[in-house]
This record gives structure tokens, sequence and C-alpha cells, in this order.
């Protein structure tokens, strides 16, 4: 099937599933730290540019939850700067294909079967993004 770089957040209950489920379809994956790897402008913009602002966030992370962090109130130089200064923030995973070099945000299984290929019955809920424990901080992407 296919090879995919797969930036995570460590740990990440939400991330687990979307993997097994990735590779239950076959795909390889080559798992990165999203919030370790040294992020550039560019090859972050890379992944988010096709997407509104808003949907570049993470929505349960604690400074977005609380409301700190409002991002429909960004513009896209302040949104792109914040999320290099805390990669947290970032709507994860990131997945690149090394055969195209496409890349896709988050995990709305429509999607990424569209995308890849996934096993519809095997995954049938309309979206892995979130987290299997209400304490961690990758809840559901909301738009």
């Amino acid at each position: 099937m296919t090879h995919l770089v797969f930036y995570e957040k460590p740990g990440c209950g939400g991330n687990a599933r979307q993997r097994a489920a990735l590779e239950a379809a076959g795909h390889t994956l080559e798992r990165r730290n999203l919030l370790t790897a040294h992020w550039h402008r560019d090859d972050l913009l890379a992944f988010l540019a096709p997407l509104p602002v808003a949907d570049w966030f993470n929505r349960a992370a604690p400074r977005v939850k609380s409301g700190e962090v409002v991002p429909e109130a960004l513009s896209g130089d302040a949104a792109l700067a914040l999320l290099l200064a805390e990669p947290l923030l970032i709507r994860r995973p990131l997945m690149q294909r090394t055969d195209t070099g496409t890349r896709h945000v988050g995990f709305d299984t429509a999607s990424v079967h569209a995308w890849v290929g996934l096993d519809r019955q095997a995954f049938p809920a309309p979206t892995l993004e979130g987290c299997t424990s209400p304490r961690e901080t990758c809840a559901p992407h909301r738009h």
C-alpha cells in the first residue's frame, strides 16, 4: 500500500487509533513527534495552507479550550507564528505520502479513505479525530 510520514503527539490515544486504522489497511508509517519536529515556516505551511486558518488548530489544546487562543480571530501569519512557537496547538495528525508528497491534516475517515484508502468496515466512524480519554488534549476537531 502506501508509506506515510505520520506526525503525532506521542502517547495520544487518538493518534494510536489513527495509526491502527492506517496499518489495518496495509499502510506503513514513519512515525515522527509533532511536538519536537524542527518545523520551518514553509514546511508547516505546506500542510496547512489548503485549509482555512481556524482549521489549523487542535481544538483541545489547553490554550484553545480556555479561550486564550481564538483561531477564528487570527490572521494566517499570526496563526503560523503561534503554531511554530507552540506545536501542541497544531491539529494532528499531519501526514505525508512518500510516493506523491501529498499532505493531509487531521483524520476525517472519509477524506483519509479517499486520500490513501482505509478498511471502512474495521473503522466505520465518520472521524477518528479525537481522544480515547477526556483527560487528553487531542479532542475532536470542530469546524
